[in-house]
């Protein structure tokens, strides 16, 4: 948003070396004049939170007051008991995933569950896109990673695929719960094995067309789903994103640079291959998760009223915005009711906004329960056990914690 108010994205200090104090208040004083851009926007929301809630700032940021408040934050980050750990206590966090490449030794997570002093849980996800993608720079070279680290033979195509299997089983040794997979889209196909083995082989070679590579990619998410029934790990999709939207500034900056956008998905007919297989197995838990909300009503709903597999999963990026959750609740509950979502989770990077994202959720989902009852759509008591279960039960179950 600042970029779109015609700050420079090097100003901010992004895509270059770490910005010096001098340079880290130029950046916070642009943010300043640029503060109403922000608006009724969530943004807007996290960063009032953040600077009230956590820091403790009662005066707007503004042109004038920039200078104040960006001391007032410097002086507290430095300060023990704002330290990550001391951070987690206080916002009481119970569990924290992080998104991680299948050939990550997670020696990180290991030091973190073996430490008796810290009690939150910090667990990995097993995200293997660029796996999965054959037609993507550099996948020989990630077949020889994952061959290295799996101890596994990944020359054939049955090789590649014990070699996924074995490194998702020492993800879930080191606690991991689910697997995140973000592509295109959700279409989903089943190659016999000497398709997937041909096409495998063309990719080791560099030679694999488009046509092939997607449909590697699609046959390779099936098997993500049958891997997922013998190990217990839930899956989730989020697709729908134009990645690097402005090649420009991608290539002057690199990825995750503000220009991401949604895009229209369809999940009915692209998952029912998975389904048809995987759909009513024991077990096999499948979140969907959408930046195209006119599919909330039409067909994830629908799909989790059906399968005991799929969740409904929280508005996510885009859609993490109180009007957003507002239709999400709307939308979803007539068809799949509360049960059938996976309750409220949030994707941030922005570690200090964590509080305010939940907050605003359980708020929002409150106020819905609160006209069922004005309504005469639901009883008081249970609104209440309901607005428990969203924040404690229905997250527990659909992601096995």
């Amino acid at each position: 948003l600042l970029h779109a108010q015609g700050v420079r994205l090097e100003d901010l200090g992004v895509g270059g070396r770490p910005l010096d104090a001098a340079g880290s208040r130029r950046a916070f004083r642009l943010l300043a004049e640029h503060w109403k851009a922000f608006r009724g926007t969530p943004s807007r929301f996290w960063m009032d939170s953040v600077l009230g809630d956590v820091f403790g700032v009662t005066e707007r940021l503004s042109p004038e007051t920039a200078d104040a408040v960006y001391d007032r934050i410097a002086e507290t980050i430095a300060r023990p008991d704002f330290r990550p750990r001391s951070l987690m206590d206080r916002f009481g966090i119970e569990v924290l995933a992080t998104t991680d490449d299948p050939t990550d030794d997670l020696h990180h997570h290991r030091a973190l569950r073996d430490d008796a002093t810290f009690a939150p849980r910090v667990v990995p996800t097993f995200r293997p896109d660029r796996y999965l993608e054959p037609g993507g720079a550099g996948f020989a070279d990630l077949m020889t990673d994952l061959a290295r680290t799996s101890g596994i033979d990944t020359g054939s195509y049955a090789g590649y695929v014990a070699a996924l299997e074995e490194r998702r089983r020492f993800f879930k040794a080191n606690g991991a719960v689910s697997s995140d997979h973000s592509h295109a889209d959700v279409e989903a196909l089943v190659l016999d094995e000497a398709d997937a083995s041909r096409i495998y082989d063309a990719a080791l070679r560099g030679v694999v067309s488009p046509a092939d590579a997607t449909a590697f990619r699609r046959h390779m998410l099936v098997e993500m789903a049958r891997m997922a029934t013998e190990d217990g790990l839930v899956m989730t999709l989020h697709p729908g994103v134009h990645r690097n939207h402005h090649t420009p500034t991608f290539e002057a900056f690199g990825p995750d640079t503000g220009h991401d956008i949604p895009t229209t998905v369809e999940f009915t007919k692209g998952l029912q291959p998975l389904l048809e297989r995987f759909g009513t197995a024991d077990g096999f838990q499948l979140v969907l998760f959408t930046l195209d909300e006119t599919v909330f009503s039409r067909e994830i709903a629908p799909l989790a009223g059906f399968y005991p597999s799929v969740y409904a999963g929280a508005p996510w990026w885009f859609l993490d915005a109180p009007e957003a959750v507002r239709r999400f609740r709307g939308a979803v509950t007539e068809t799949a009711g509360f049960y059938r979502t996976s309750g409220f989770i949030d994707d941030t990077r922005a570690f200090l906004s964590i509080p305010a994202r939940h907050d605003m959720s359980r708020r929002l989902d409150s106020a819905y329960l609160a006209q069922l009852v004005a309504e005469h759509r639901l009883d008081e008591d249970e609104a209440l056990e309901t607005a428990v279960d969203l924040v404690t039960t229905i997250p527990r179950k659909a992601f096995k914690l």
